[in-house]
């Protein structure tokens, strides 16, 4: 099928916003969904040319991946457009079909060039994963939680920095994590509110009160629940208290059953509003390739039996996760249904990014960024804006 073509997904197990359309269809118009049809419907073409017969497999949204930081050997802070489209073509083959690229604590001319490296990628065809724009994970987080970021690229907070870069690249950055207790953090908390882009608590040791003030300033979301952050405590809630707690921030899951225990998954899942939840992969160079040596933020990384630890330290250093997989734990190892981990995949964190009017859901007008996935949970199909990428 190419990006100009009509054509229809019939005998499908379509999952919407609010409810799934058991054998239903969908009609695809160059790269948008025209509409969605209950089974039976007399629009649903009899003849099964120019059509995909899902043969009763899942019909869902494409996955939306908002912390990543690489994969199949390249990494974003490569600030390489070659790289950047080495990481959309494998992670798209995964099911992602939009990705926000991730940067390192760094200093600042390295991140300069990671967001000109993407704001020139943006400018051509994406014909893989869309990368929808950038999330600065760091540099103004706490040196006491660094986790497998490097602490000598550690910074206080800098509106000026932001300032620039915002200028500069108008749009481009989604989503700043930093660690809200920092010294100045609550001024560019405002700033970033009142500027349309993300506030994301990040490798914090921060206490219920400062993350408290951080709300109150404008603080939405929080990364990688659990990791690098104050722990709860009967006494002191800490960062990972508040998150639970609060109802407006929105909360990160690596779902790859090694950065958090099932339980404690199952916990975030039963705490959280309904879209207060997103999956994430945290994935970094190694993924999809063998256990060896690998780089993250300059650090040398040890990736065994297909987990991610620094060389020195041990410290895990992101994943080696994929959507599809991670989709697969919040299904068979959380107990999530297939719909209720398909928003947390999709449709969150298109709200995270405030794109969901466009992406994240299948529905009439919207961008046809869907996959095929059997009832056994196995990646059949992927499209992205139309066109089919894997199959």
């Amino acid at each position: 099928m190419n990006n100009n073509q009509t054509y229809w997904i019939i005998n499908a197990n379509v999952v919407l916003e609010q409810e799934v359309l058991k054998g239903g269809a969908l009609k695809v118009v160059g790269d948008k969904i025209d509409a969605v049809y209950h089974q039976g419907d007399a629009a649903i073409p009899s003849s099964k040319e120019n059509c995909i017969d899902a043969n009763g497999s899942w019909l869902l949204p494409g996955f939306i991946d908002i912390h990543v930081h690489g994969g199949f050997g390249c990494d974003f802070m490569d600030a390489k457009e070659e790289s950047i489209e080495t990481i959309a073509r494998f992670h798209s083959t995964h099911g992602t079909t939009a990705i926000v690229a991730t940067s390192m604590t760094a200093l600042h001319d390295d991140i300069s060039s990671v967001l000109d490296s993407v704001h020139s990628y943006q400018q051509n065809e994406m014909p893989y994963a869309q990368v929808v724009g950038v999330h600065l994970e760091g540099p103004f987080i706490n040196p006491n939680k660094v986790g497998a970021q490097n602490p000598a690229f550690v910074s206080l907070p800098r509106v000026d920095w932001m300032q620039e870069w915002n200028e500069q690249y108008p749009g481009l950055i989604k989503i700043l994590s930093l660690a809200p207790e920092r010294e100045g953090a609550l001024e560019l908390i405002a700033w970033l509110r009142d500027n349309g882009i993300v506030a994301s608590a990040a490798h914090t040791d921060a206490n219920y009160e400062q993350m408290e003030a951080a709300r109150l300033h404008g603080l939405s979301h929080s990364v990688h629940m659990y990791n690098a952050m104050s722990p709860l405590h009967h006494r002191e809630p800490g960062t990972v208290g508040a998150i639970l707690t609060m109802n407006d921030v929105s909360a990160e899951i690596i779902a790859d059953g090694i950065h958090v225990h099932p339980v404690c998954t199952r916990l975030l899942v039963a705490m959280k509003q309904q879209d207060n939840l997103v999956m994430i992969t945290d994935a970094m160079s190694a993924t999809g390739l063998e256990d060896g040596i690998y780089q993250l933020g300059g650090q040398d990384v040890l990736v065994k039996g297909g987990v991610a630890r620094l060389k020195v330290g041990d410290s895990l250093a992101g994943s080696t996760l994929t959507t599809i997989r991670g989709f697969r734990h919040l299904v068979q190892d959380i107990g999530l249904t297939v719909p209720e981990a398909s928003r947390r995949a999709s449709l969150n964190p298109a709200k995270v990014l405030r794109l969901n009017d466009t992406i994240g859901s299948i529905r009439g007008g919207k961008q046809a960024d869907l996959l095929l996935v059997s009832e056994d949970l196995e990646l059949q199909q992927v499209i992205i804006k139309g066109k089919q990428i894997h199959s």
